[in-house]
């Protein structure tokens, strides 16, 4: 995540009640849904018509949400296998397109090692849970530092499973990880787990490059801390935590084949990092949006809002930073977009999407789930 250090609540009570923060804003309020979550890294659902949200919370827990609820029964306690703490964790979930037919399940976690490790799980025939003895792991990575894993994992439009990966940790990317198309790290992903493995999905644009990576999808990322695809356009969306100076939000069309190289650690964000000047940019492309450190320091990746609740804020793009609390939404038209402050919350570290399409946000350290409305 390349979070600050500090843990602490930054923003007080006025949390809950927001309001148009920015002339022009959409009115948004952030009202409280659960709470007893400490430490979410990710919100979703599993798109079964069951109306449930799944959170991951990074010490290696699986909850259900149902209603507005928090069912006392676990999910999946992976808590034996994970190793948590800082960056580490339990980083991310999703659902197979087909759940309601195979019960297939994937995670995303830091092992004991401090290894990336990708494993498919199986729930109960009634999916009150999942069932501890069925994992299998699919994909492992090397990590050489504790920080900058990444975590997202989503299946896109196309059926196939998508994971974002950090550059390595430490700082600067001194292994250059994120330019180097042999290693995994600094990359998203991409996979056909189809059949009983994970495989390199057909048309991954390096698959036939001699000592490039087969998985690889897109480059040149630091720490995607949360990546998501518009369930209407079908774009992908990818938030990267910045180095010492911007965040960005990058934007792959839902016609890429791929490819793309988002620059680091040639650039952050559209500015020259390794060399600091007379960087090359042909080649690179640039985020679409970019802030720097007089609005945040860790950006926390959301979602292009197309529930019912807000009209006024269908279409725009919803994201936030962990150290100011800001939540912003931009209009996500074209190669640039404009933000504007819409609330603050606790330490945001995951935004959620449920099958209606409206949004949630988790407080990190608070252990609430608020829900945005009117």
């Amino acid at each position: 995540m390349s979070r600050p250090s500090s843990r602490a609540a930054l923003l007080g009570a006025a949390l809950l009640t927001t309001l148009a923060c920015a002339q022009g804003a959409p009115q948004v309020r952030f009202t409280p849904y659960v709470s007893g979550l400490r430490n979410v890294t990710t919100l979703t659902h599993a798109g079964d018509g069951s109306g449930r949200m799944y959170a991951t919370l990074q010490g290696g827990q699986l909850r259900v949400i149902q209603g507005g609820r928090l069912s006392p029964q676990v999910f999946l306690d992976l808590s034996s296998l994970v190793r948590a703490g800082g960056e580490r964790g339990l980083l991310g979930l999703t659902f197979d397109p087909r759940y309601k037919q195979n019960r297939r399940l994937y995670v995303h976690y830091t092992d004991r090692n401090g290894d990336t490790v990708v494993a498919r799980y199986t729930a109960a025939a009634d999916f009150s849970r999942a069932d501890p003895q069925s994992g299998k792991t699919l994909f492992t990575a090397k990590q050489p530092y504790a920080n900058h894993n990444g975590g997202q994992l989503e299946f896109g439009p196309d059926g196939f499973l998508y994971l974002a990966l950090g550059d390595g940790g430490s700082g600067g990317d001194p292994q250059n990880n994120g330019q180097n198309l042999a290693s995994p790290l600094g990359k998203i992903l991409r996979f056909d787990v189809r059949g009983d493995d994970a495989k390199p999905a057909p048309g991954n644009p390096f698959l036939n490059r001699q000592g490039a990576n087969p998985n690889i999808w897109a480059y040149g990322l630091r720490n995607p801390w949360r990546f998501s695809f518009d369930r209407q356009t079908g774009d992908l969306i990818i938030a990267d935590v910045g180095q010492n100076a911007f965040e960005e939000v990058n934007r792959q069309p839902r016609a890429s084949k791929g490819g793309e190289n988002y620059g680091w650690r040639v650039r952050e964000a559209s500015t020259c990092f390794e060399p600091s000047t007379g960087c090359r940019t042909q080649g690179l492309t640039d985020p679409v949006l970019s802030y720097g450190r007089n609005e945040g320091q860790s950006i926390t990746g959301g979602y292009v809002y197309r529930g019912k609740a807000i009209p006024a804020l269908k279409g725009q793009y919803v994201f936030g930073d962990f150290a100011s609390g800001t939540v912003w939404a931009a209009r996500a038209v074209g190669t640039t977009w404009n933000k504007v402050k819409i609330g603050e919350v606790q330490n945001p570290s995951a935004f959620g999407e449920d099958e209606a399409g409206e949004l949630y946000v988790a407080e990190y350290g608070s252990g609430r789930v608020l829900k945005l409305g009117r």
